[in-house]
């Protein structure tokens, strides 16, 4: 039975890749991915609404201190996961399939290593770096106990599940990895209350929430494994290094994707820091509506990379297997589809954005505010799906130089340069609109040299 299933799971991964109609093939690799990205927002967004209901600023400050370094985490989960997931799925399109078992292996050992390396860094040097962070006497506390059970226990299972996910999705079985991400997130909503105001006494809250986070995470990270063992022993995603390493390329390979990646992540984080920063010169009103905004607009750019997540197994398939026409078909619905949700995001979040504003916060002069900053902000959806979606192609052809420049390049040539340009000239507005004229340009530079350097 074991050995029919895995015949049944190879022949429907080979139908997607090859033979599925392409706007089929497309859907149920990109479904399942924006599911997950929803999810993954929402649950972003629900420690801090719970941690806000103690209306303890201290216990919301030290949580929220945290976001830097949870985002390492996601950053080393993207240099193993999409460096590795490019390769798997190139090296099936090349019916490498020994290789691509190897590159898996290699990338789960990979995320394993790195991250119980800044688990145990994070664990040793964790008051330092929290008060680094800005945390004080009242808020050390707590940022200490959300650190520990995060980060220090619970980062392992936090990259191995991303990782696994994105390598299960290079295989065809979007669903599958899809259904994995969105399990645990959903457990994250539902555990946070249960140990913040049920299990746990009061004023351990924020202990309450880095032990739901934990353990949703290695909840998650068990159903990937459980995916694993029903692929069977000759799957592609193995723990498995009997056959040994993967060859020397193979591995730089993974690495010249991935950082690209882990880079770009990293940026994109360091952009959000550097508006809070410049906010906070003006009101305590403009940083409390910039903060609502960047979290509202996310859910269009989350849309996007749950499409750009879920082609790019699709084109860097037909990549390597030389089947251009398919390749490029998949390329062509992505994009359409991606700058679609993107206009239709414009439109609604002009329509209708001063009620989106009015559920996080009522107080009118804020309203106001994000109201303003969020109907410029939209204006640079498209350009933003355009931007990233261009790495990704590079990604999956393998050519993470072209990925790095570019990342590098619209992050510390284009955007951040820009919010300090348009602040001095400009002021607070010119924060907002910094977005639309930086990545105008990133979209100009990514067109050029994707015309130039695109097989």
């Amino acid at each position: 039975m074991g050995e029919l299933q895995q015949t049944q799971q190879i022949q429907k991964s080979n139908d997607v890749f090859e033979n599925m109609p392409v706007g089929c093939a497309l859907r149920s690799m990109v479904v399942p991915t924006i599911i997950s990205q929803i999810i993954v927002l929402i649950y972003n967004m629900a420690d801090t609404f719970y941690v806000g209901r103690t209306n303890n600023p201290y216990m919301v400050a030290g949580a929220s201190l945290i976001l830097p370094v949870f985002n390492i985490t996601l950053c080393l989960a993207g240099l193993a996961g999409i460096g590795g997931g490019a390769l798997v799925s190139r090296l099936l399109g090349e019916k490498r399939e020994d290789e691509a078992r190897k590159t898996a292996a290699f990338s789960l050992y990979l995320a394993i290593g790195i991250s119980t390396l800044f688990a145990l860094v994070m664990g040793v040097f964790m008051d330092p770096v929290l008060m680094l962070l800005g945390a004080g006497e009242n808020t050390l506390v707590f940022a200490r106990q959300y650190s520990f059970f995060v980060i220090v226990i619970g980062g392992i299972p936090t990259v191995l599940s991303n990782v696994l996910s994105n390598l299960i999705r290079s295989v065809g079985c979007s669903k599958e990895a899809g259904i994995g991400i969105t399990l645990g997130g959903l457990l994250n909503i539902a555990l946070d209350p249960l140990f913040m105001f049920v299990i746990l006494p009061k004023g351990y809250e924020v202990m309450g929430v880095g032990i739901a986070t934990c353990l949703s995470n290695c909840i998650a990270c068990i159903y990937f494994f459980i995916v694993m063992a029903r692929l069977g022993k000759e799957s592609v995603i193995t723990f498995s290094l009997k056959n040994g390493l993967p060859e020397k390329r193979s591995m730089l390979a993974v690495f010249a994707v991935g950082i690209p990646s882990a880079v770009s992540t990293f940026l994109f984080d360091l952009d959000y820091i550097v508006i809070d920063r410049l906010m906070v010169s003006y009101n305590d009103f403009a940083l409390a509506a910039v903060g609502i905004v960047l979290k509202v607009e996310r859910l269009p750019l989350n849309v996007g990379l749950g499409i750009c997540q879920g082609m790019l197994p699709l084109v860097a398939y037909n990549f390597a297997a030389k089947n251009k026409k398919r390749m490029d078909d998949t390329i062509r619905l992505s994009r359409k589809l991606g700058l679609v949700i993107a206009g239709v995001s414009i439109v609604f979040y002009e329509i209708f954005a001063v009620y989106l504003i009015r559920f996080f916060i009522g107080e009118p002069q804020t309203v106001a505010m994000a109201t303003d900053f969020l109907r410029i902000r939209v204006l640079a959806t498209p350009l933003m799906f355009l931007s990233f979606f261009t790495v990704y192609l590079f990604q999956a052809f393998g050519k993470g130089d072209k990925a790095l420049f570019l990342g590098v390049t619209r992050w510390l040539v284009f955007n951040i340069p820009m919010l300090f340009i348009l602040n001095g000239f400009f002021g607070m507005y010119g924060i907002v609109w910094s977005q639309v004229t930086a990545d105008t340009l990133t979209v100009l530079l990514s067109l050029y040299v994707y015309r130039k350097y695109r097989p």
